[in-house]
């Protein structure tokens, strides 16, 4: 296939009110252009609804039908971004008819990763029919529900172009691997050939923001400046460190709300700042030391490389290099949205969006049958060479020891420290749907 120009778009589990817009050029292998990028603000209106929403799916937690909710926070957010895609490729001076595919990630509103003797589940709001109809141009939807069933994680799914990235920097020896820091932090490893690993690492942005949110002090905690100002409470972030999923294998994911603000709670403002940033960069560390050989650099992408702290935390406290991905020609704030881009070119072609060594679901998934209903047309790909025994398959995830004190997140870890659980989450997602449409948009 040549190169088509590709749209992704992505509303993060940190609900920062924008929705990530992003063109590439690709073939679904190589990147061929990297295109414009913007953030479109959600309307006031529709924010607060998916607050709203994302607190209704946490009461609801995989129980029973479907929240009301879903049906019309699904519709307001597919309207929302379709309009957002039209008023950007027109700002281009493109046509919809320039662009071969969009791939719509949607918003993540609950995950449960998957543990010995059960699947996990997940779920996504995003109606791509509807979309694929005002676009009237290919859409690419709810990537991660057939990962899920075939024993997977269901994230991280952005090892793929994270590999492609690297291969055009020309960096394949594992020496540099790519960090992303959103509601969650998760990293990408490739040693050449077949050694393509990934995994979310620990927590990044969403306990940072909500513990700041919860002492109104803002919506973040800018440019770290408080954790700067405070002092890192050593014996708090070491108990934080034995947490057990930290030396989980991999592969491995964690739910947005899997560490919780409260694991902030007994400390001061700034203290508290600052020993969640560092356990944010700790975790980093643990997580780097498991793989093949340990990374002497990190590009970093993402909300979170705005956080100076945070990325001269991950120099102190990861031993490692933190470069932010603008300053090797990337478009850090752009990555994310430009991977669903790239996932969607890769449908198209029937290539596999995720591995066992990245999100452990089984293999035997070409992207063309087996996976999921309707126009489905993507999921999990066969088990590349060279994976370790170990670490095939999607039910490797220990079950951790649980006190009954202790309460448990949604995806059935025990509550770091004594925080108590607040809620099921969000951060993952669905199904790799291929929609195409004529009819005139509703």
């Amino acid at each position: 296939m040549e190169p088509i120009w590709t749209i992704g778009l992505m509303t993060g589990t940190v609900l920062d009110g924008n929705i990530d817009i992003a063109m590439v050029r690709t073939d679904g292998e190589t990147i061929a252009e990297f295109g414009p990028y913007t953030l479109a603000p959600y309307s006031a209106e529709v924010r607060a609804l998916l607050e709203e929403t994302l607190a209704a799916a946490r009461a609801w937690n995989f129980v029973g039908s479907d929240p009301e909710i879903f049906t019309r926070a699904e519709e307001a957010l597919t309207r929302a971004q379709s309009e957002a895609v039209l008023d950007f490729v027109a700002a281009q001076g493109m046509a919809m008819g320039d662009i071969g595919v969009v791939g719509f990630h949607g918003q993540s509103v609950l995950h449960r990763a998957p543990q010995p003797g059960r699947i996990g589940e997940t779920r996504q709001l995003g109606d791509g029919a509807l979309m694929s109809r005002m676009l009237g141009t290919k859409v690419v939807y709810d990537f991660r529900s057939a990962d899920v069933r075939a024993g997977g994680q269901g994230a991280p799914l952005a090892a793929a172009y994270h590999q492609a990235l690297l291969r055009k920097l020309g960096k394949t020896d594992g020496a540099t691997a790519v960090l992303n820091l959103g509601g969650v932090a998760n990293v990408t490893y490739w040693g050449g050939a077949d050694t393509l690993i990934a995994f979310d690492t620990g927590p990044a942005n969403a306990p940072i923001n909500d513990f700041m949110k919860a002492r109104g002090l803002g919506e973040m905690d800018r440019d770290g400046a408080l954790a700067a100002s405070g002092t890192v409470d050593e014996a708090r972030l070491a108990k934080l460190l034995e947490h057990p999923y930290l030396t989980a294998v991999y592969p491995k994911s964690l739910d947005r709300f899997d560490f919780p603000a409260s694991i902030g709670d007994g400390l001061d403002d700034a203290t508290g700042a600052a020993t969640l940033t560092a356990f944010t960069a700790g975790a980093v560390g643990k997580a780097l030391d498991m793989l093949p050989s340990r990374p002497t650099r990190l590009i970093v992408s993402g909300g979170g490389r705005h956080n100076p702290t945070l990325m001269r935390m991950l120099a102190e406290r990861a031993g490692v290099e933190a470069v932010d991905a603008d300053a090797v020609g990337w478009r850090g704030d752009a990555v994310e949205a430009e991977c669903f881009g790239f996932l969607a070119a890769r449908v198209l072609r029937g290539l596999p969006i995720s591995f066992p060594t990245t999100t452990g679901g089984e293999g035997g998934y070409d992207g063309r049958e087996g996976c999921g209903v309707g126009g489905n047309r993507s999921a999990c790909g066969p088990t590349p060479p060279s994976v370790p025994p170990h670490q095939r398959g999607g039910r490797r995830m220990p079950t951790f020891p649980v006190s009954l004190n202790a309460p448990q997140t949604p995806n059935g870890l025990p509550s770091p420290l004594w925080g108590g659980n607040e809620g099921g989450g969000v951060e993952l997602s669905a199904d790799s749907v291929f929609v195409e449409s004529s009819t005139p948009p509703p």
